[in-house]
């Protein structure tokens, strides 16, 4: 199954870089929420691939008709995809962005792939519960494993670079981290956490959506590492809800308890 979706994940990668090169038209869903045809044209062409190799599991895709969603929730597997990770990134043209495709089985996410063609020469990640692997343009695969950092002060955290917020800057205080490194695309920080190139992936707050959330935790998942939201709940991909409103943490579970205890211990502070 991984090979198959690999294949459809870097065909997307190919529409996305070919609207890469051209003077592309942004639009705009809402405020500070971008869209482009590279953005449109994958989500077409992975849906299609997905409904074909995959007959009958559902699909929940970004740039797809809400009313499309319903099928998934529940259901014993359902595709998770973000076609465009990073859009903003994208349009900035930093190369900062990624194609994600995620498989949840019993609302647990067990599949992930990232394909990321302008982000450090081009470089894609996948993960299962067998584990999780970056794979060179040669095809060979290097096993991924997060980093074995225990104290939070040594640590390198890879945060928002497109959607920073007052609560992120106020935890990262907190936390005293070595270095702070604002990164595009929540799949390219989550593989990044998972390669041990950096030690913390944070999003306090709402960190974007389901899709946003499936790929990068099954590859986080599958280097070792644990994937919750800031309050040590696992995300749940079958209950119906699509917003991770209450955040997002990556990292290894020594740093990942370090941080969980941080903000259970700004829960229970008085108001």
């Amino acid at each position: 199954m991984i090979d198959e979706v690999l294949a459809i994940a870097r065909d997307a990668a190919d529409v996305v870089m070919r609207v890469y090169g051209t003077q592309f038209v942004v639009d705009y869903k809402g405020p500070q929420d971008p869209v482009t045809a590279a953005d449109r044209e994958a989500n077409e062409l992975i849906c299609t691939r997905l409904e074909r190799a995959f007959p009958g599991v559902p699909i929940v895709a970004e740039e797809s008709e809400p009313s499309t969603f319903g099928a998934a929730f529940g259901a014993a597997e359902a595709w998770f995809v973000d076609p465009l990770d990073g859009t903003r990134e994208f349009v900035d043209r930093n190369g900062e962005f990624c194609v994600m495709i995620g498989l949840a089985r019993a609302g647990r996410a067990a599949l992930g792939v990232v394909v990321c063609p302008a982000f450090g020469g081009g470089r894609t990640f996948a993960g299962d519960e067998r584990g999780s692997f970056e794979i060179a343009r040669d095809g060979s695969r290097r096993a991924l494993r997060v980093s074995e950092t225990a104290d939070v002060r040594d640590a390198r955290v890879v945060v928002t670079r497109s959607h920073r917020a007052p609560a992120l800057d106020a935890a990262l205080a907190k936390l005293g981290a070595r270095a702070v490194v604002p990164t595009g695309s929540a799949g390219i920080k989550a593989a990044l956490v998972a390669s041990g190139e950096a030690d913390i992936y944070l999003q306090p707050g709402r960190a974007g959506k389901r899709w946003d959330s499936c790929a990068p935790e099954a590859i986080v998942a599958g280097a070792g590492g644990v994937f919750s939201d800031t309050r040590a709940l696992a995300f749940e991909y079958a209950s119906g809800e699509i917003e991770n409103a209450r955040g997002l943490l990556a990292s290894n579970a020594r740093l990942a308890s370090a941080v969980q205890a941080l903000f259970r211990s700004e829960d229970r502070a008085p108001r």
